[in-house]
């Protein structure tokens, strides 16, 4: 570790001589990976206290019950439904009306005409659902002592220890992203008796026992007039170290055996968004005889292996006291997130964990709960909200070096252009792809639930920004351009549809709403809320930049950048706040606290309004957010903690994130309680604390730039600039000490450490080393 440098070395040695691409893991990473593990005194008896497992596609609560284990079930295609087309066929004709309501002031009445022709058939969509639970009982076991949970967040392995009736009880339970399977193993140091089970909550579901397996098979649920179209199953095969299988009628008793292990398989007939012809049946045994000619020890080596590879890129350590010591339950409710930095830390594991264990090439993408629901009608269906929660997931995944997880959100997008050049063309007579503020696993794309929330067109647009943000930290053409027909038809669709705004002759959206937003007109629906601008303005810029990158179609790039010209600016308004709507609505609008902060899009996750370039809409954002509040739901807190990151104030972002770890909106296993439970939050957290170390924005890397005072000494390593650069910091005493850039392209950059600048000449398979500044950080 570098002696402590005097003001004058303040980033000295930016073209000092490079030191090797792999560097040795410090003491401090590998004392804070100890800590990355949650952990618990007593079994979870609520959801929200089971500790969650999964390789992508299978999911797994784990209760760590003693006389009975609970794992519920879930595999990432099982909702309800089938393909389907909700496009109103009324709305074509109907939009024109909507539109000129809206031009003339008469809002309430074009919501209501949206409301009748313009929604969605159904008005709802389908729902996430589990498959059932695992049961393991051991009945009679007598008094249980030394009880211990724990998830360690490193090998991804949930285990649970205890002694009862003399007999020292192990098990331990896995999710193999390999071998597609999920493992629990028991093990005692004496011989015991087990019996193990299937159930389900769905209607007509059918378990059977056969030799040493379990099969349950079923179909999915019906919703709004949708019939179930999908197959599912699950099998479970048992393996013993001596005793005997007996199978009953829908279970299997185990007797007198050293250990026992379950492996289970589960699939659905779903193919893709619009073909349900899989056989799950023939899958799950198909995957089950894979898994045991390969053997457990081999699988359990291998999971360890395939998640550490992930997991591992990143290193964080925020500082540690006593605290730290105590059982994760009781953390939370010490409701002190100062006195105990580590648990921030480990919030930060936690959400690169989630990432990985429901977000995996091949698997669907992390939906409103990840892969983890235990209701057949869920919150809000469970599905995917693209007006803010969906994009929320996949935050911490580029920064925090966990690009391979946004494969499954870029082939959502690839099939919800398929499915929303269909919506663009019959509700709006336009050309390219729409998407509005929901979607689900079939992919539909029109406005639901109300025009009040659902008519809201730019759910498709800013999923595309994902898309660019994939190519900006990687750099791969060869990724760009397989995506840019996608970011093309985003774009095209509101070349067509953009209307002229009567009062300012500015491009807008309409009919269009500030999610989730009432504006004081007493209705959502309007034209050219702010959130549009914005996210239109990033989407024609990367259209742009992507076309002249690829060397392609720039009559097209010109057409998109004269209409990005004439979109409706930002405007600050009486309050001096950033407004949310073309009208200055804000201080009269019923919900002055409201959880969206959707105009507030620009300053974070884009980066349009920053402190340095556009100083007046930095300082309106900041008003805004006074004015909003801090405390809100889970996933809102923590958008906030963002916004107040990129404003560069650390002790606010961290006040922030003190509430968000606090038992208000943390429940007992980590889980975000919005309430109830959605994992954005745990998402959104995790992308704030790496805000607060780290920001990047074209060739600038800001080092630092809202440090808290509560994390006076601290390192991370491996977190991941734009343009393919990691970046290891290390700090003490509130100043950075020293930091580590390692580029995979030869590119320059400037570093910034408060109103510092250097230039730094990054080369592939080197590593340059800056030192800090004992200065205090402007």
């Amino acid at each position: 570790m570098p002696s402590r440098p005097s003001r004058r070395d303040l980033l000295e040695g930016a073209a000092a001589s490079a030191a090797a691409l792999v560097l040795p893991m410090p003491a401090w990473a590998a004392a804070a990976g100890k800590d990355a593990r949650l952990w618990y005194r007593q079994p979870a008896v609520a959801w929200t206290e089971a500790l969650p497992v999964g390789n992508g596609r299978l999911g797994a609560m784990v209760f760590g019950g003693t006389t009975r284990e609970r794992l519920q079930l879930n595999e990432d295609t099982l909702w309800t439904g089938g393909p389907y087309d909700p496009v109103n066929p009324a709305a074509r004709d109907t939009l024109s009306e909507v539109r000129r309501l809206i031009d003339t002031g008469k809002f309430a009445e074009a919501q209501a005409l949206a409301n009748a022709k313009l929604m969605g058939v159904p008005r709802t969509q389908m729902a996430y659902q589990p498959v059932g639970d695992l049961l393991l009982d051991m009945p009679g076991i007598g008094a249980v002592a030394a009880y211990r949970r724990d998830l360690d967040l490193d090998t991804a392995i949930a285990t649970t220890s205890f002694t009862a009736g003399g007999t020292r009880f192990h098990r331990e339970v896995f999710a193999a992203p390999g071998d597609q399977v999920i493992v629990v193993e028991v093990t005692a140091d004496r011989p015991f008796d087990i019996r193990i089970g299937l159930t389900s909550p769905h209607p007509g579901a059918v378990v059977s026992a056969s030799g040493a397996a379990l099969t349950l098979t079923g179909r999915n649920g019906e919703r709004a007039g949708l019939a179930g179209r999908l197959r599912f199953a699950a099998r479970a095969q048992v393996l013993t170290t001596g005793g005997t299988i007996v199978a009953d009628r829908d279970s299997l008793r185990v007797r007198g055996a050293r250990s026992v292990t379950v492996s289970i398989a589960m699939a659905t007939s779903y193919r893709r968004f619009d073909d349900v012809s899989g056989d799950p049946e023939t899958a799950t045994l198909a995957t089950l005889d894979l898994a045991q000619a390969r053997g457990i020890d081999r699988i359990r080596a291998e999971t360890i292996a395939a998640h550490r590879a992930l997991f591992r890129r990143v290193t964080l350590d925020l500082g540690r006291t006593a605290i730290a010591d105590r059982p994760t339950d009781e953390r939370i409710r010490a409701n002190d997130a100062a006195a105990d930095p580590a648990l921030a830390a480990l919030y930060f594991d936690y959400g690169r964990y989630l990432l990985i264990a429901s977000s995996r090439p091949g698997s669907q993408p992390a939906n409103l709960q990840g892969i983890w629901n235990d209701q057949i009608k869920p919150p809000w269906e469970s599905k995917y909200t693209v007006n803010i929660n969906t994009e929320m997931n996949y935050w911490p995944a580029e920064v925090t070096a966990l690009a391979e997880c946004t494969e499954p959100l870029v082939r959502m997008v690839r099939e919800l252009a398929v499915a929303g050049e269909r919506t663009a063309q019959k509700m709006y007579g336009a050309r390219g792809w729409v998407c509005h503020h929901n979607t689900d696993l079939w992919r539909a794309t029109a406005p639901i639930d109300g025009a009040e929330w659902g008519l809201w067109p730019t759910g498709g647009a800013w999923l595309c920004t994902h898309l660019w943000d994939r190519y900006d930290y990687g750099r791969d053409l060869a990724y760009l351009r397989s995506v840019y027909p996608l970011m093309r038809g985003a774009a095209l669709f509101f070349l067509d549809t953009l209307q002229t705004d009567p009062a300012t002759g500015a491009l807008v959206t309409n009919p269009s709403l500030s999610p989730e937003n009432i504006h004081p007109a007493g209705a959502s629906i309007c034209a050219g809320p702010a959130m549009d601008m914005q996210i239109l303005r990033d989407l024609f810029d990367q259209v742009g930049r992507a076309a002249a990158l690829l060397a392609i179609d720039a009559p097209f790039a010109a057409e998109i950048a004269a209409a990005c010209a004439r979109l409706a600016p930002d405007h600050v308004g009486a309050e001096g706040q950033l407004q949310e709507w073309q009208r200055d609505w804000d201080a009269a609008a019923p919900e002055p606290h409201h959880r969206h902060v959707s105009h507030l899009y620009g300053l974070f996750p884009s980066d349009q309004i920053d402190l340095d370039r556009t100083p007046a809409l930095a300082q309106a954002a900041h008003r805004s957010l006074e004015l909003r509040g801090d405390e809100s739901t889970g996933w809102a807190t923590a958008w906030r903690a963002n916004l107040w990151a990129r404003l560069r104030d650390g002790d606010h972002a961290h006040r922030i994130l003190a509430f968000l770890l606090g038992p208000e909106r943390t429940y007992p296993n980590l889980f975000d309680a919005h309430p109830p439970f959605q994992i954005d939050g745990n998402f959104g957290g995790t992308r704030a604390i790496a805000e607060m170390l780290m920001q990047s924005r074209g060739d600038e890397i800001l080092l630092l730039p809202a440090l808290p005072s509560a994390w006076p000494t601290g390192s991370v390593t491996g977190l991941r600039a734009r343009g393919r650069c990691a970046v290891d910091l290390e700090w003490r005493g509130g100043e950075l000490v020293e930091a580590v850039f390692r580029g995979e392209l030869p590119e320059r950059r400037v570093i910034r450490l408060g109103t510092r600048r250097v230039e730094v000449v990054l080369t592939p398979g080197k590593a340059v080393r800056l030192r800090g500044s004992d200065q205090t950080r402007a």
